[in-house]
Formats: structure tokens, C-alpha cells, sequence
């Protein structure tokens, strides 16, 4: 019956807490009489929130939906319109003022802004007045992982004391993530060691660096490149990471004492090993002086020669050093002036002494075998596991580092085999067969444990012992022929055996037929104690009507232990002999395989013949196609339809291979027999002269029958000269004309000395130029 005043106060919860699209309200109950004891009433507000979280990188093709606003005064007429202010409104959120529903226009980022404040109201349309007061509320993007951490520096310079122990810190590492840290792991970042191992390590969640090997040592190593990973997600499967390289060094500290140097046992023999030298107050010549060994513990293992540029004493090595049996050698050396001064030698000693120590330095070696090479033994049918050997190999070092044991497996591409990585025990991985490899030659290498680097091979041949487990055989194919008039106990056939197998005493092969046809054999078989057995009748004759094809079983042993045996077919066909034992008759399978050939060589020497005659046909088929072809132009009098093609493409003004450019300049430079292509061949081999039929006119005319002649051979012998069938045309005056020259060139008298008036007389074809000529015109000139 009481009332109560409703203040809405709209708070988001913790995103990883309240599912997305929920809202929690706080109700305050607050006195229901004012001030002055007036009654308050309740107004009715009626807002539905559909959702208030929205997604960033929203990636639809539509809008993003965000809320709906709804008043309990909205009956659906359209009376009332929805007005959205605030961060972004209009550009960022828009909303429907007629449904109210919102919308983003655009995609969000988080890591830009995380959330949006909002006020929404609703107005009468008509008198835009606002039904209900103005409402405030938040849109918080919701994170994804879309940012990987990042590290503060990259790269990172920082150094620690060489020595340092265990577990010292080295620096501090951060990396930081631009999602949200309140929602999810997306943020939460793992730090993990790429590269560094092992001697640094790293912790996973503060990122401190700390060393992972006790007494590091500078001398050895100064300086490290560490890489550190940070991952997001807790370092989950899919998460975003990002990496940076910290460059650690070792600094120095006093850890080692003042040292002479040492000559390495590593040496090679020649090399210097020590120099020397000794001071002499004279100079130039006299101060020049020879040094020589007088004593030492290692005979013959240390040479001494002298510097004549700075007089020292250069101690050589001539022959190797070894650490391990000899560690120091102590050597006597004198020297001496090169040339002494007779006068002063009763005054003063020439020669001096000095006592040198060589200290050999111990270098870290291989392992060294015991053996120089291996040979093993092992059965064909030994089973798979089988131990064959075994190497042994030492760290000559006084270390004496463990050795591990491995196979070159460039020399066992096909696994065969295997050694064992502690004691060096070769096993088998794989059966052997010693008829397919009698012999296998691997390499085994041993590599000391604390140094990998330092590694030695030493070849192991491995031989595969025979068994007794192949059968015998026939040593070949055996088919032989016996006649129908043969005789009892005649030899056919002499067959031999094969053996796979190599027993230490050779073969011994024994021959018999087989048990089953024994009581009703037709062939015996002999033993002949040799390796070999004779095939024998049995019967005094055989009918090639009756049986034309007897098959022998044999029955092949050996002698070793497990007896191996095979049963084996001799073919025997039955023939017509003459009284000599010649076969005469027989089917055409005996005589071919007695012949010495089978069906298949025949076969195949058919085909080859086949195909040697089919190459031959095809030659000649493509021969007389070649022969056949039309030639280029069939008919003089139509060559409409015979065009010829070339597709020849000359070399321009640079090519001057293609002609001689001083032929077509100069005709008369041709060579006289070299022929013309634009004129038919008869016409050149022989030369022959012409005849010119001429008009009746001028048959009596030698001078005009000359001219035609002499260009009628120019023509023929002209290699420059237009085709065959072209038209020359040659204008001729000639000599000895009544009425002589028309020309005025030889004329010694001027135009008006001339006179003309007899050619009137030469008839009337010259009437024309007798009126040219003639009389003169009325103006006193003639035209001319």
C-alpha cells in the first residue's frame, strides 16, 4: 500500500563477470512525502535495454546493432520521436527516431576509446516536447585480442660479473599489452627464452633474467645474445607475442694469476716454441752471436737457431709434444760469439750459459681409438639385435671426458646397423643376406661428451659368414633330344649344378631321380662323384607317335649341414635318327631348341627382322613422295595460279655480304662466265649468234644491219641487261643519206648563210620541211 520513488542508477559490471547484453539495477528506497508532507507519486519510466556492450573491429557488412529505446507512451502511431545526444552521436551512433533502435555506423577500436556516454529522451513529434526526462547511459567496447605485447626497449645492453653463481640476476625485462587487462587473458602476458639456453633463463611472469650456469667464465666466452619472448593469452595456443634481444656481457674480475706462456702439445713440428736473447756490449760484427742446445731431457725433440737481424736464439720444435706423457722439458743453452778476437780470449770467457723450462700446455684432443680399423664377423641368419662387435675409444685428455659412440650413416644409408652410445657395441638392425652383400663397411664416430665439437672415425668392415641356406640348382637350362632307335644305357646329357652358397670346403653336389618315378623311369641318372651327372636311357627305343616329350625329375643335394635340396627338370624330346644317332626328324620345337635357340630368341630375332623391313619401306615410300613433287611453275602461258614465295628478308644498306655494290656500279666488271638468272640458260652456254631478219627496206643497208647485230650481242652478253622477253628500242641516224646530216653541229656557216631552197627537190616527203626552211616569212626571218 506504501509508494515508493524508483531512481534508476544503471551500473555495468565487471565484463568477465556479467554476460554481454546484461544490465544490473540498484533500487534506493527513498521517503515517499516531500518537504512539506506532500505526497510524492511515482512517475512511470519505461526503458527496455536490449544490449550495451559492443564489439570491437566489428568487421559485417552492416551497421553494428547496439540498443533499442522504448517509452510506455510509444502506442505505435508515430506520434513519438526517439532523440539520441552524447559522445558520437549522429556520426558514430545513430538511432531510429520512429523504433529507437541504435546502430554504429563505423568499426571501433577499444584501445582507442573504451567506452561511450550517451542520453537518449522521447519527444512528441508534433509539439517536440519531451515526454520523460533525458536518460544517460554507457556503451563499453567489448575487448578482443587483436594487440601483441611489446616490449619496452629493443634491444636490451646490460653485463654481469663472469663467475657470478647461480641464479644472479641479470636485469629486468617488460613487455606491455594495449587490450584490456580486466577482461580475459588478452593482456596477460608470459615471458618465455628463445635463445640464451643454457646459460641464462628467465622468469615467466615478472620477465627478470637471471644466470642458469654457476662460474661462467670470460676467458671462455664474453659475450651472449639472449632473446625473450612475451606471449599473451598466459602463453595459451593462439595468442599474440612479440620478442627482443638482450645482449649480455661478462665482465672481468681478477679470477686468474699472472702466467709465463706454455708451449700447446698441439705444436706442429718447425713451429717456434720459445726466442731468446742475450746482449753484447760490442756492436756491428762483434756483436754477433751463435746459439746452440748443450744439454736436454728430451733428446732430439727441440732445435736452436740464431736471428741474424736481432741477434736472438729461436727454439724450434722437431717433433710432436705430447701433454700427457711428458708435461715440461729442460734444456741447457750456450751462446757464443760468432767471431772472437784471439787477443782478448786469455782475458775474458766468449761463451755464456742459461737454464730454459718449457712448459707444455695441455690441449683438449679427440678421442683416440684403440684399434687403427675393425673387422667384425657376423652369420647371414643371425637375428635382428645381434651384437657384431664392439670399438672402444679414450679422451687422451687427463679430463678423461666420457666418449659417446654413433654411426656416419653416409656410410649405412640403409640403417643395417647401429652402436650403442656408452659401451660401443655394434648391433644389427636389419637381417643380412650375405648373397646379396657379402661385406659391409661402415664408419663409427666418437665424440667426447663435454666437448661435441671434438669428434674422431675409425672405419669398421663388417663380413656377413655364409649358412647353408640356399638349395642347388641346375647350372643351366637343360633340354636335349634322344632317338627313337636309341639303345639302353646311352648317355644323353651331362647336366651340372649352382650353389648360392660358399661353404669352406667347396661343393659337393650329389644327383639322383626322384623317388617318386624311380619304379617307372624311362631315364636313369648317374652320379658321375664330379659335381656333375650323366642322363641315361633306359630302354632300347622310344615312338615319337606314341610320346614325343619325356620329363626328367632330378634330384640336386648338397653336402653341408642343414642339407639343402631342389628337384630339377630335364626335357627330353623324341626324334628320328639315321643309324648314326643324327637327328633327321623332329618336331619344329626340338630342332629349333636343339639348335641352341628357344622360342623367345626366335621370337624376338622375327621381330627385329620385321622392323628393319618396315624402316626400309618407309624410306623409300618418303623417297619416291620427294621424287613426285610438282615443280614450281607447270605452264609458261598461265602463271596466275603458281606465285611463288619467299620469304627472304635483305640486310639493308649494312649488309654487304648479301651483293657487290661495285658490280652494279660497274657493269663491265662481271666476270664473263659467271651466269645471269633473268635469261634462259641456252642462251649463255654456248654463245650463239643470232640472226635478225630485216624489213625489206633496209636488207641492202649493211650500216643499219651492223648497228642491230652489234646491240643485239651487247644485249645477249650483258649480265646487267633487262630479262629475256623485254624491248629494247635504239634510234639511228646512219651514214650516207642523200640528203646527208640534218644537223647543224658540223656546220662551219651561220644560220643566215644557209640556204634551203633545194629541198624542194628531194621530193615530197621533205615538202613540210621545205616550207619551213624555204622562203622567209614577212618579217625578214626564217623559223627555225
Amino acid at each position: 500500500s506504501e509508494q515508493f520513488q524508483f531512481v534508476r542508477s544503471w551500473t555495468l559490471q565487471g565484463a568477465e563477470r556479467v554476460p554481454q547484453g546484461c544490465w544490473s539495477m540498484s533500487i534506493r528506497m527513498l521517503p515517499t512525502v516531500d518537504a512539506n508532507g506532500v505526497p510524492l507519486r511515482r512517475s512511470k519510466r519505461g526503458w527496455m535495454w536490449n544490449q550495451f556492450f559492443l564489439l570491437e573491429e566489428y568487421t559485417g557488412l552492416d551497421n553494428q546493432y547496439v540498443g533499442k529505446l522504448h517509452s510506455d507512451g510509444d502506442r505505435g502511431d508515430g506520434s513519438i520521436r526517439y532523440v539520441l545526444t552524447g559522445d558520437g552521436a549522429g556520426t558514430l551512433f545513430i538511432i531510429d527516431e520512429n523504433s529507437g533502435d541504435i546502430h554504429a555506423t563505423k568499426r571501433l577500436d577499444r584501445e582507442e576509446k573504451a567506452y561511450y556516454t550517451l542520453r537518449a529522451k522521447a519527444v512528441n513529434r508534433i509539439t517536440n516536447t519531451s515526454l520523460e526526462g533525458e536518460s544517460e547511459f554507457i556503451i563499453k567496447i567489448h575487448d578482443i585480442n587483436d594487440n601483441e605485447p611489446k616490449f619496452t626497449k629493443d634491444p636490451y645492453f646490460t653485463h654481469v660479473p663472469e663467475m657470478s653463481p647461480l641464479g644472479t640476476v641479470v636485469m629486468q625485462v617488460t613487455a606491455t599489452d594495449a587490450d584490456d587487462a580486466t577482461y580475459g587473458n588478452s593482456a596477460r602476458v608470459v615471458y618465455s627464452i628463445l635463445q640464451g639456453q643454457p646459460y641464462f633463463s628467465v622468469d615467466p611472469n615478472t620477465g627478470v633474467i637471471k644466470t642458469a650456469l654457476p662460474n661462467m667464465d670470460r676467458e671462455t666466452k664474453e659475450n651472449y645474445v639472449v632473446v625473450i619472448q612475451a606471449k599473451d593469452m598466459a602463453g595459451q595456443m593462439g595468442g599474440l607475442s612479440g620478442t627482443t634481444t638482450v645482449s649480455i656481457t661478462l665482465s672481468d674480475v681478477n679470477d686468474n694469476p699472472p702466467r709465463f706462456p706454455k708451449t700447446p702439445e698441439s705444436s706442429e713440428p718447425g713451429s717456434t716454441v720459445a726466442v731468446l736473447r742475450a746482449t753484447d756490449a760490442d756492436i756491428g760484427r762483434n756483436a754477433e752471436m751463435n746459439y746452440r742446445i748443450t744439454s736436454s731431457d728430451g733428446p732430439a725433440m727441440f732445435d736452436i737457431s740464431t736471428n741474424r737481424s736481432t741477434q736472438e736464439g729461436v727454439i724450434t720444435l722437431r717433433k710432436p709434444l705430447d701433454f700427457e706423457r711428458k708435461r715440461s722439458y729442460t734444456l741447457r743453452i750456450q751462446v757464443e760469439n760468432s767471431n772472437p778476437d784471439p787477443r782478448f780470449l786469455r782475458y775474458a770467457a766468449t761463451t755464456d750459459e742459461a737454464t730454459v723450462k718449457l712448459i707444455v700446455e695441455d690441449v683438449d684432443e679427440p678421442p683416440v681409438f684403440d684399434r687403427v680399423s675393425y673387422v667384425m664377423e657376423v652369420k647371414e641368419d643371425s637375428a635382428v639385435g645381434t651384437i657384431v662387435g664392439s670399438v672402444s675409444a679414450t679422451d687422451p685428455d687427463s679430463s678423461r671426458s666420457p666418449v659417446r659412440y654413433s654411426i656416419d650413416r653416409r656410410t649405412d644409408m640403409d640403417r643395417v646397423f647401429n652402436v650403442h652410445p656408452g659401451n660401443g657395441s655394434v648391433f644389427m638392425l636389419r637381417t643380412l643376406d650375405r648373397e646379396e652383400n657379402p661385406w659391409h663397411n661402415i664408419s663409427v664416430i666418437a665424440t667426447e661428451f663435454n666437448n661435441p665439437r671434438l669428434i674422431s672415425r675409425i672405419p669398421v668392415d663388417i663380413r656377413v659368414l655364409d649358412v647353408n641356406d640356399n638349395a642347388p640348382t641346375f647350372a643351366a637350362y637343360y633340354e636335349t633330344f634322344v632317338c627313337e632307335n636309341t639303345k639302353a644305357n646311352q648317355r644323353i646329357q651331362t647336366v651340372s649344378a649352382k650353389d648360392a652358397d660358399e661353404p669352406i670346403g667347396g661343393h659337393r653336389f650329389f644327383f639322383s631321380l626322384a623317388h617318386e618315378v624311380s619304379g617307372k623311369a624311362n631315364f636313369t641318372v648317374r652320379d658321375n662323384k664330379d659335381n656333375t651327372a650323366g642322363i641315361l636311357t633306359r630302354r632300347n627305343s622310344y615312338s615319337r607317335l606314341q610320346r614325343s616329350t619325356y620329363l626328367v625329375p632330378v634330384v640336386i643335394s648338397d653336402g653341408d649341414f642343414p642339407m639343402q635340396s631342389s628337384t630339377n627338370t630335364l626335357t627330353v624330346r623324341v626324334c628320328t635318327c639315321d643309324r648314326e644317332g643324327n637327328m633327321q626328324l623332329c618336331n619344329q620345337e626340338a630342332l629349333v631348341l636343339t639348335a641352341g635357340l628357344s622360342t623367345g630368341a626366335l621370337m624376338a630375332i622375327i621381330i627385329c627382322v620385321l622392323i628393319l623391313l618396315l624402316i626400309v619401306v618407309l624410306f623409300a615410300v618418303l623417297r619416291r613422295q620427294q621424287r613426285k613433287k610438282e615443280p614450281l611453275i607447270i605452264s609458261k602461258e598461265d602463271v596466275r595460279d603458281n606465285v611463288v614465295s619467299y620469304n627472304d628478308e635483305g640486310g639493308g644498306e649494312e649488309d654487304t655480304q648479301a651483293f657487290d655494290i661495285g658490280t652494279l656500279r660497274n657493269p663491265e666488271a662481271i666476270e664473263e662466265t659467271k651466269q645471269r638468272r633473268d635469261i634462259k640458260p641456252e642462251t649463255l652456254n654456248p654463245p650463239v649468234r643470232r640472226t635478225v631478219v630485216l624489213p625489206p627496206a633496209y636488207r641492202d643497208n649493211s650500216d643499219v644491219r651492223e648497228f642491230i647485230n652489234q646491240r643485239l650481242q651487247d644485249n645477249d652478253q650483258d649480265p646487267t641487261a633487262p630479262p629475256y622477253d623485254s624491248l629494247a628500242t635504239y634510234a639511228y641516224e646512219g651514214s650516207g643519206s642523200v640528203a646527208e646530216s640534218l644537223s647543224s653541229l658540223g656546220s662551219v656557216t651561220t644560220e643566215g648563210d644557209q640556204d634551203y631552197n633545194y629541198l624542194s627537190e628531194w621530193g615530197p616527203r621533205f615538202r613540210k620541211l621545205a616550207d619551213m626552211y624555204g622562203g622567209e616569212d614577212s618579217d625578214g626571218y626564217r623559223d627555225s
